[in-house]
């Protein structure tokens, strides 16, 4: 199951759903570059699909600027209020943070800071005309997708229990179909008093005490200091060399590091000579996988609270000492379990005229994030604060004013210093393993970017509610690669084919010849729209 492929010279737009694309292809063809389409982009993706992202969550940007051939990064996820303590939770007869509801709901919202500053440093286009759509799409509503409708039917326990979401997406007791028209008017105030006011609307104006006081009423540890004293962050990218290319990723919190890990030790095989469809592929990925997620587990956290050696992670030497543990028991399951991490996620890239490019990502953490709608603001919060663990011996404790161990990773490639390919994926645990599939994909079997989005992917991972980790594969293999998995020691668990749980990803490439080609999922809502 292949989409269309576009190919084209001008622009490039990839988003998961059809209406942010066209949306970002109107800004581009009204004068704006691609960092204007982007915040566009964010904004409708944010009203469209309401189940993975909104003002209530988080956002990265990976951008380069053609004019000045810099790559630059700006870390827009939101830091853990004042009061949120590992002994408030303790007192509260609780050993964990719940996973919804006010309580999970601690972190500052950063996407509108992201859009605000990105906006300010690349913005072309007027900040009201960005906006423009997404008030639209709230105020006069949109068809709901397959993909919402799938989520709204898996938290359909959450939906009735929230007054502002049942109103929503139930309808005399019953939940919203396909295609019925989804409004969303109190979004709609809401995007309108950012349009007018900027970021201040949000994290200093009448908006920002609106989501205070409802907080404070519903008992939530969030307070109008923490929304003051919010700012994202402009970072220095992380970047590792494959062969002829150099990948790049967001630095932590972000767990962009992870992949880079990961292809460091894929240098030392010939990935184009290993089949993809072979049980060989999926038991060297998953050795691969497991390596570098017991070093990000151990380390990954917000920089400012802890040193992590990133140094030490992302050199060729210790990428060697790790495929040399890999080579020595070449047909041996290692041992590792992760923690069960959310999924829910939106990606989109874009490259316009001039060779501006962004590839950017934006969550609520869990599907509808923490279920919790602070009054008449329409703004679901995100649940990202939840991840953070109680216990003090972790990096990822929770701690006052603290960036939690971030799932988020939008990547770029570059070829002789321009960009040559953007992608990302929705997928929590899946983001660096699916990220993994399309740049082999790619860069060593010579795939388009289509294709690559395309091939069976794989997860491996633990699940919420299960014991153990499995390596769930699409069920689109030849049935001798699960025996085989399973003869070496896999837990191996076959997923339906084009199932939600390996997520949705973007890409876009673009070739010698200046050409760009765009890849939407096809287990998504998405499109690719290029000129």
């Amino acid at each position: 199951m292949l989409n269309i492929m576009p190919r084209a010279e001008q622009a490039m737009i990839a988003t998961p759903h059809y209406l942010a694309s066209v949306v970002g292809s109107a800004i581009l063809q009204q004068g704006g570059n691609a960092f204007d389409a982007s915040i566009a982009i964010s904004a409708t993706l944010g009203v469209v699909y309401p189940h993975m992202t909104g003002l209530g969550g988080d956002a990265f940007f990976l951008m380069y600027d053609a004019t000045t051939g810099a790559y630059t990064g700006f870390n827009g996820s939101g830091k853990s209020a004042a009061k949120a303590t590992p002994d408030f939770y303790r007192e509260s007869g609780m050993d964990k943070i719940p996973q919804r509801g006010i309580l999970s709901a601690i972190t500052v919202p950063g996407m509108v800071d992201a859009w605000w500053q990105v906006w300010k440093k690349h913005g072309r286009l007027p900040w009201a005309k960005l906006l423009d759509a997404a008030i639209s799409y709230a105020e006069k509503g949109f068809p709901i997708s397959r993909n919402l409708l799938f989520w709204m039917r898996k938290d359909e326990p959450y939906i009735r229990a929230s007054a502002q979401l049942s109103a929503l997406y139930m309808c005399e007791g019953k939940l919203l179909k396909e295609g019925d028209r989804l409004i969303q008017p109190d979004l709609a105030r809401t995007l309108r008093l950012v349009q007018q006011e900027g970021r201040d609307a949000f994290y200093t104006g009448t908006l920002m005490q609106s989501i205070i006081d409802c907080v404070k009423q519903d008992g939530g540890l969030l307070e109008e200091e923490d929304f003051r004293s919010f700012s994202g962050e402009w970072v220095e990218l992380l970047s590792s060399t494959y062969r002829d290319y150099e990948i790049y990723q967001m630095p932590p919190n972000s767990q962009g590091f992870t992949a880079l890990m990961m292809m460091n030790m894929l240098e030392h095989i010939d990935m184009a000579a290993v089949p993809r469809a072979s049980a060989n592929f999926y038991h060297l990925m998953s050795e691969v996988i497991k390596k570098a997620f017991k070093d990000r587990d151990r380390y990954l956290t917000d920089p400012h609270f802890r040193d992590i050696p990133l140094e030490r992670l992302l050199s060729k030497s210790y990428a060697r000492e790790l495929w040399d543990d890999i080579k020595t028991n070449p047909m041996k399951v290692s041992e590792h379990l992760s923690p069960a991490i959310g999924q829910d996620t939106a990606y989109a890239a874009v490259v316009d005229e001039q060779g501006n490019s962004v590839s950017f990502i934006q969550s609520l953490y869990f599907d509808f994030g923490a279920a919790y709608v602070p009054g008449d603001t329409g703004i679901i919060m995100q649940n990202r604060g939840s991840f953070f663990s109680l216990d003090a011996q972790c990096a990822n404790v929770l701690e006052p004013g603290k960036r939690s161990f971030h799932t988020l990773m939008p990547a770029m490639v570059s070829k002789a210093g321009k960009p040559y390919m953007l992608f990302g994926t929705q997928g929590g645990e899946g983001q660096p393993q699916t990220q993994l599939s399309i740049l082999t994909g790619v860069l060593d079997y010579g795939l388009s970017i289509q294709e690559a989005i395309s091939l069976p992917r794989w997860v491996y991972g633990r699940t919420w509610g299960e014991d153990g980790d499995a390596l769930k594969l699409e069920h689109r293999l030849e049935p001798e690669v699960y025996t085989k998995l399973k003869q070496w020691g896999h837990r191996v668990e076959p997923v339906h084919a084009w199932d939600g749980i390996m997520g949705q990803a973007q890409g876009i490439v673009i070739d010698e010849q200046g050409f760009k080609s765009g890849a939407a999922d096809p287990r998504g809502d998405g499109l690719a729209i290029g000129w």
